[in-house]
């Protein structure tokens, strides 16, 4: 009965180091990533979505988008609008629980 009791406890440990060893594994490949250098095509990659953060702040909205880009949101707008009533569509909504 000890030895079951020694076993079952023995198991339990063994699952809780288990998790324990993948999950600073897994974070450990994370911070190894991002401490060594990207190969080239990773970099370029990284480079335009930052490229892309810093023209898109600066425009306020989507970056080179053309007049037809602007027609078809105002009308996709307008039709929600009619659909679904007032309000900011651009937005997110805010839920209020009482």
């Amino acid at each position: 009965m000890i030895l079951r009791q020694i076993l079952r406890l023995s198991s339990l440990f063994h699952s809780a180091v288990s998790i324990h060893l993948r999950r600073n594994i897994g974070l450990s490949a994370i911070v190894f990533n991002k401490a060594k250098e990207l190969d080239p095509v990773q970099k370029l990659f990284v480079d335009k979505i930052r490229e892309y953060n810093t023209k898109s702040k600066q425009a306020g909205g989507p970056v080179d988008a053309g007049p037809e880009f602007q027609k078809d949101m105002n009308e996709s707008l307008a039709r929600l609008q009619r659909a679904y009533g007032e309000g900011d569509l651009t937005k997110f909504p805010e839920f209020k629980f009482e």
